[in-house]
């Protein structure tokens, strides 16, 4: 069965938009005009991944994303938040509510298709076990690939499969500078030239889950990330 797309918008124009090259691309779409019709939709039938956007009648896209995490039959639904761009504090906040990412309007239709794609990719897979994996250790840091354990001081962190790659990533090519573009074929899978905020967003959770080492992840201004070799300062 091709995978099912809830498309959230109060704005006709768009939820015909999206709908129409999403259905080009094979995908089953229903949509969805205001938050409580969007809660309504996903106990008819559960979505694959929902394209949500924040500015809603009735109840926020944000307040939205907080009630199907709360639901454990929606907690694990992939959402794609569509924000428009002076809306940078609701897009960490909806980040923070486990958005797996967003896109700016005015939007690429074909870069949305193409995030809706990679995320697909990413949630269908299972975190990265290999059997007879190898172990990455840096300072406090653990990976065992082979059990998808990562842990720092002896702490298991609880990641997701996408913070789980891009903590791995980091850390096997450490001491290394890797810009956005490299993270994001690695990581998330996707080479088209597009412009996107998913990798510093993705760092900021990433970071905010290591506590009190965070900082091992350095930002190299105006290249992108490096995991360091030595302790920071």
């Amino acid at each position: 069965m091709p995978a099912h797309i809830l498309v959230v918008d109060d704005e006709p124009d768009i939820s015909a938009l999206v709908a129409y090259h999403l259905a080009r691309e094979s995908y089953r779409v229903r949509t969805a005009s205001s938050g409580p019709e969007a809660i309504r939709a996903t106990e008819v039938e559960r979505p694959d991944l929902i394209v949500l956007d924040l500015m809603l009648p009735g109840m926020s896209g944000l307040a939205v994303l907080e009630e199907l995490r709360r639901r454990p039959e929606t907690l694990d639904i992939p959402v794609i938040l569509l924000t428009a761009r002076r809306e940078e504090q609701d897009r960490i906040a909806g980040l923070r509510l486990g958005a797996d990412d967003y896109v700016s309007k005015p939007f690429s239709p074909q870069e949305l298709i193409l995030r809706v794609g990679a995320v697909l990719r990413r949630v269908q897979q299972a975190p990265p076990v290999v059997k007879g994996g190898k172990v990455v250790r840096v300072g406090p840091f653990n990976v065992d690939s082979g059990a998808a354990r990562a842990q720092v001081e002896g702490r298991d962190l609880d990641l997701t499969p996408t913070e789980y790659r891009l903590l791995m990533t980091l850390m096997e090519r450490r001491g290394r500078v890797q810009s956005r573009r490299q993270l994001l074929e690695a990581v998330w899978e996707v080479t088209a030239n597009i412009a996107t905020r998913t990798v510093d967003m993705h760092v900021q959770r990433l970071r905010s889950k290591l506590g009190d080492e965070a900082d091992w992840i350095e930002t190299v201004r105006g290249f992108g990330y490096r995991f360091r070799n030595e302790p920071p300062r």
